[in-house]
């Protein structure tokens, strides 16, 4: 019977050693890394504690009695554009990599087609959020 040498070498128990050691070396040294850090932390931290160091920290502002208040809808549309962009752009540095390193001629073109009708419904939703005025932040 035929093994590729890939299934040979697993089942050797030498090769399976090696393998697992480096595995084992970098799980050591990562949890001691992590204790490292939590005791250098513990050791330098202040314990100082006072009443304006225990409060909630919220992005700066101070906490009011107050708790409900109105935040615009205009925040949440643009950092909702801002990631639907970000990770479609995403997409865009595989492709290229893919497309500059293949030869593509005119028989196998239809990766550039799609990207370009990809690009087509990228643009049309910027210049559709542009002109309903979602990209303005002052009005």
């Amino acid at each position: 019977m035929f093994l590729p040498t890939i299934m040979v070498s697993a089942f050797n128990p030498e090769v399976f050693t090696q393998n697992w050691t480096a595995v084992a070396i970098s799980a050591v040294v990562a949890t001691m890394a992590i204790g490292g850090m939590f005791s250098a932390s513990r050791m330098l931290s202040s314990r100082r504690h006072s009443d304006a160091k225990l409060t909630t920290y919220e992005c700066g502002i101070p906490p009011t009695p107050y708790a409900w208040s109105n935040i615009n809808v205009r925040f949440y549309i643009f950092a909702i554009l801002f990631l639907i962009f970000d990770v479609e752009a995403v997409f865009l540095f595989p492709w290229a990599v893919i497309f500059m390193q293949e030869k593509i001629n005119e028989a196998n073109s239809m990766p550039f087609y799609a990207m370009m009708m990809f690009l087509g419904v990228l643009g049309f939703a910027i210049v559709y959020a542009w002109k309903k005025g979602v990209l303005e932040w002052q009005r």
